[in-house]
């Protein structure tokens, strides 16, 4: 367990140095694509490259879908069946791009002639913009289960690698766009289109070195296949539910609110997106032991993740969602200047969405493990697709843009009931008022007690960068002490400050 313990956290610090790397660079080559191309020709990557956004869903789905089968072959320890495991999903990956391409080049090229609004000069180079990102878009369909098999693996120091050099290959698009002299548009699909080439080669070179059920062979088991696919269509409902939800919210803020409600809505959801990102690498790597633990009927050790993870992810929300939340108005001045109205209100909303999800995460993970994902998704699923027109209806009589945001937060807890309710099935030992409810009523008080007190505090100086740093250190030094004696459980408590004992013994 103690090795087990330490691969968690070697995981974790690799997947946030992944995480903060990619950040940089994004943010910097996102501001120069911009630039290069200008405006138009942006827009037109944007909506005619959308292909490759549109069907990200779509991998994380199957990703995670792979991921989890193979890692719970790999807990079982059955070689024979992990082969057949990873083959069954590489030739399923391969026919699913291939329907998707044949899609996309038949009805998605008739849409790009006939409905959508390019320029007359730029036709030529739309279309080449098409086929490239519709290319780019097979290989990262293909790529699924390589990264998929390192997850499973928790080798996410090599993860971690890869997708750092990703990010530094899209450094140099930049640099490529700038010096080139041909179409910028047609010349960056192409690079990008590379890189996606590249990128997938690599994983598969990793791959069959580093593991040996990697090496890809022919076969059709209707017994491996019909619950991937169960498992995989399920848990797309579920994703395409949250996908539907959020476009569907974001057309009815637009209806009565206009379109800077949709820049605020906007600017809230990348705040949101980031800090979910930054505090919930530990889970990442917490996922495939909790998968194992379950194909081992080690239900201790699983429920132990799961709780643990839970609270760990809590508080490592607190600490940048705290801040944000108390702040949201200096920190979105000092960052955009012109601030859309109502930004800051559904920026602190966002927020404490995403301190709900913090809370529950690991029971998704345990539901995964389970494979048994039909009543949850559909639950789930359903009451996220009710918030569109329970919200149309709640706009007609006039209330509030919030509301919508609110329903989110209510949504998700909602969700903890069904996840608990799967868990309980599979395995006997789970009780959700010990694991689950003692610790949501603890979490939110501890949230706003929080929020409230240092929120009070804050109020009595002057917005100034001294007052963000000081409610940043208060937030910081509260939560550590709060995490470790209210959240954390004693044994955690006592295996925290024996490592950091050891540690400091070594040091003497």
């Amino acid at each position: 367990m103690s090795s087990s313990n330490k691969t968690i956290a070697k995981n974790t610090i690799m997947l946030y140095i992944r995480m903060i790397l990619s950040m940089v660079i994004s943010l910097y080559t996102s501001r120069v694509v911009l630039e290069t191309l200008g405006v138009t020709d942006y827009g037109i990557f944007s909506v005619v490259g959308g292909v490759v956004t549109m069907f990200s869903f779509f991998n994380s789905t199957m990703s995670g879908a792979t991921s989890r089968f193979l890692t719970f072959e790999l807990g079982t320890g059955n070689v024979k069946k992990l082969k057949d495991t990873f083959s069954t999903a590489v030739i399923l990956h391969f026919v699913i791009a291939l329907c998707i391409v044949i899609i996309c080049e038949t009805i998605g090229m008739w849409l790009l002639n006939n409905k959508l609004v390019i320029p007359v000069e730029q036709k030529i180079a739309a279309q080449w913009v098409f086929h490239f990102s519709i290319l780019s878009m097979f290989f990262n369909i293909i790529q699924v289960p390589y990264s998929a098999s390192i997850i499973a693996h928790e080798k996410m120091g090599i993860f971690a690698y890869i997708e750092i050099a990703n990010s530094i290959l899209r450094l140099l698009i930049v640099y490529l766009l700038v010096v080139i002299c041909i179409n910028k548009l047609i010349l960056y699909s192409i690079l990008t289109c590379s890189i996606s080439a590249l990128i997938l080669f690599i994983y598969i070179c990793v791959c069959r070195y580093r593991f040996e059920e990697c090496r890809v062979y022919v076969i059709w088991d209707k017994s491996i296949i019909k619950p991937m696919l169960s498992f995989s269509g399920w848990d797309l409902y579920g994703n395409i539910s949250v996908m539907a939800r959020t476009q569907g919210v974001n057309m009815l803020l637009n209806m009565w609110f206009g379109p800077i409600m949709n820049a605020a809505s906007d600017i809230a959801a990348r705040v949101q997106t980031i800090v979910l990102n930054l505090s919930t690498n530990i889970s990442m790597a917490i996922r495939p032991q909790i998968i194992k633990s379950y194909s081992t009927s080690d239900y201790t050790r699983m429920l132990f993740l799961l709780q643990n993870g839970s609270r760990i992810t809590f508080v490592l929300m607190l600490y940048f969602a705290v801040p944000l939340i108390i702040e949201a108005k200096y920190i979105l001045n000092l960052w955009l200047g012109d601030v859309p109205d109502h930004t800051i209100l559904l920026m602190r909303l966002s927020l404490l969405w995403n301190i709900a999800v913090s809370m529950t995460i690991t029971l998704n993970y345990c539901v995964h493990a389970t494979g048994y994902v039909k009543i949850v998704s559909i639950c789930s699923g359903t009451l996220f697709l009710l918030i569109v027109p329970i919200t149309y209806i709640m706009f007609k009589f006039g209330y509030p843009f919030w509301l919508p945001y609110l329903f989110n937060i209510i949504t998700v807890i909602i969700a903890s009931f069904f996840s608990s309710y799967t868990i309980k099935k599979f395995v006997t030992a789970f009780s959700f008022y010990k694991i689950v409810f003692k610790d949501l009523c603890k979490e939110w008080l501890v949230v706003f007690v929080l929020i409230g007190s240092i929120g009070y505090m804050s109020q009595q100086f002057d917005e100034s960068p001294l007052r963000l740093v000081m409610v940043i250190l208060v937030n910081t030094f509260i939560t550590t002490v709060v995490g470790f004696y209210c959240i954390f459980p004693s044994d955690l408590r006592m295996k925290v400050i024996y490592i950091l004992r050891k540690k400091l013994c070594k040091k003497v």
